[in-house]
């Protein structure tokens, strides 16, 4: 039998770190210990979760244990990509939390890294790969269940949390941007569920609309972007009314030729309480699928990755593209606003 695949955490700033880890484990990993500088928000929530996990005083602990093969990064967005090189430097594969990197000097200072060390840098792009009616949908697409795929519409509102909110948060330097940050996980299934390997920004936009006591903060924009296989529309926002049951009511419309399927991935408001509905509608059907036990195929494909240097999670290639078509939508929104 196979030893569990080891890995570690270095900066929990972001608490996406609680699911990057918590699945590794439902996979078969074992978590052995973890760093971050400070006491960053979630700390006390994630002693909890953790409570078995050695916190260690500095990160090259982690970089100089031999018997760790993956490290896990969720701190400030704008230090990922220096941890992430320093990792792979040190012969470590990565999980990124999203963003992975904020600068296109950052992106190619990734990608040269890879080059030389040949070691996967993976983000977890939580909004396809924590959500089973992703999975689901992902099926159906393969399975022929509505033709061709030509159009994704991808709408990502988040509540803000104003009062949990660190300073980095609102510094537009730190997290990179709205659609750098947020708009990676639409930019991500558009070009998933086109198959698409590459595309074009045809519209970006970004705004403050309701938060001008921080300038910094994007707290709306949006995207239009075309392949040779597809187009593409995402909506961001941190607009997401207390009333609401869930952080926001994140929605997948996925067009094709011969049908649509629609993801009300976190909440489904006037119908079930529960998450993950699939609505499908094609020649023949017309239904919601409840699609909560659909699965979470990236964790345990990504240890066989790491095992057999194999690609079966996404390709390295997809990933770079991803962070660059969110920078690239950044930088032109951002140009037009000025």
């Amino acid at each position: 039998m196979n030893t569990p695949l080891k890995f570690a955490a270095i900066g929990i700033d972001h608490r996406h770190i609680f699911g990057m880890a918590q699945n590794m484990i439902d996979a078969g990993a074992e978590f052995v210990g973890w760093f971050t500088e400070g006491n960053p928000e979630p700390t006390e929530g994630f002693i909890k979760r953790f409570p078995d996990v050695p916190r260690v005083k500095t990160a090259q602990e982690l970089l100089d244990d031999p018997s760790i093969e993956l490290v896990m990064l969720s701190g400030i967005p704008s230090d990922r990509a220096a941890w992430a090189i320093q990792a792979m430097d040190a012969g470590k594969d990565v999980m990124s939390d999203k963003p992975g990197c904020t600068t296109f000097d950052q992106l190619k200072d990734i990608q040269a890294c890879v080059a030389r060390t040949k070691r996967i840098w993976t983000i977890d792009f939580s909004e396809r790969f924590e959500v089973p009616s992703v999975t689901k949908a992902a099926e159906l697409v393969a399975d022929g269940a509505i033709g061709k795929v030509i159009q994704t519409v991808g709408l990502g509102p988040h509540r803000l949390n104003r009062a949990t909110r660190p300073d980095w948060f609102f510094d537009r330097n730190a997290y990179g941007g709205i659609l750098t940050d947020i708009g990676s996980h639409q930019i991500d299934q558009f070009l998933f569920f086109t198959g698409s390997t590459d595309a074009e920004i045809t519209m970006a936009t970004v705004g403050n609309y309701a938060n001008p006591e921080t300038p910094g903060l994007n707290d709306f924009g949006e995207i239009a972007l075309r392949s040779e296989n597809g187009h593409g529309y995402i909506r961001l926002d941190w607009y997401t009314p207390d009333a609401l049951p869930s952080w926001g009511d994140g929605r997948l419309t996925i067009l094709g030729t011969e049908g649509y399927i629609e993801l009300r991935k976190y909440v489904d408001v006037g119908g079930a309480d529960s998450s993950d509905h699939v609505i499908l509608v094609n020649g023949t059907r017309c239904e919601k699928i409840c699609a909560a036990d659909a699965g979470l195929p990236y964790f345990p494909r990504l240890i066989d990755d790491i095992r057999n240097r194999t690609e079966t999670t996404m390709t390295q290639a997809h990933t770079f593209k991803v962070c660059e078509l969110a920078l690239r939508a950044q930088h032109l929104a951002e140009e037009r606003q000025s």
